[in-house]
């Protein structure tokens, strides 16, 4: 299938978030009277929705103190920890190369609310290459972000999920989208071919492949 817009997750597939959603979410924790809780723990929830991260490594209080954590996590990731964010190599020039060709159109959707994406591809100067940036909040799935998507016109059944968690991969089939896996982000291999890509790609130079039509 050729695909007519190309929908990229943010955090683990565009940029590494590691650094300032660890940091912001102990912030949130300790300010609220909890532990502060190892980098990698937290690194293995990153794509997830902000309110379930802090129901899985709070269980009930998590769930209870959910609004008030993730307002507090947003205080210092706004201010400071989308700073934090790295670029992974290659991905920039091609969104540059696929938003010159304009043969397919580019979009973004993310569990992120759509301002924090938006700074976040501001400081690396790659917001002009998206026709469009959906963005979600407490209790929005991605699989509702997409019907959306879908309803509004924005996207047509021809369009590709790309990810690097089975949230993204999820999203897409329940959609009925083509999705493709990422193995430079936060999903192990495992996890992400439990949910059947189309496509999986080992770095970031093989997103090209995702722009060459491989039937007409």
């Amino acid at each position: 299938m050729r695909h007519d817009c190309l929908i990229f997750d943010l955090d683990g597939t565009i940029s590494d978030p590691g650094t300032g959603i660890v940091r912001s979410i102990n912030y949130a924790l300790t300010e609220h009277g909890f532990e502060v809780r190892p980098g990698e723990e937290i690194a293995r929830l990153i794509g997830l929705p902000l309110d379930e991260m802090f129901e899985r490594l709070l269980g009930e209080p998590g769930r209870q103190e959910g609004p008030t954590l993730v307002q507090k996590y947003r205080e210092r990731y706004i201010g400071v920890g989308y700073r934090e964010n790295v670029l992974y190599e290659g991905v920039s020039e091609f969104l540059r190369q696929a938003h010159q060709r304009a043969e397919q159109r580019l979009g973004i959707c993310t569990s992120k609310r759509a301002d924090v994406a938006e700074k976040v591809l501001d400081m690396f100067e790659l917001r002009i290459f998206f026709d469009f940036v959906s963005g979600g909040d407490i209790g929005i799935e991605k699989s509702q972000q997409l019907q959306q998507l879908l309803g509004s016109g924005t996207i047509t059944g021809r369009s590709l999920m790309i990810g690097d968690r089975f949230i993204d991969l999820v999203a897409a089939h329940r959609n009925g989208l083509q999705a493709a896996a990422v193995l430079w982000g936060y999903g192990s291999r495992q996890e992400l071919e439990e949910e059947n890509p189309e496509y999986v790609l080992e770095c970031p130079t093989q997103l090209k492949t995702l722009a060459v039509p491989l039937e007409s």
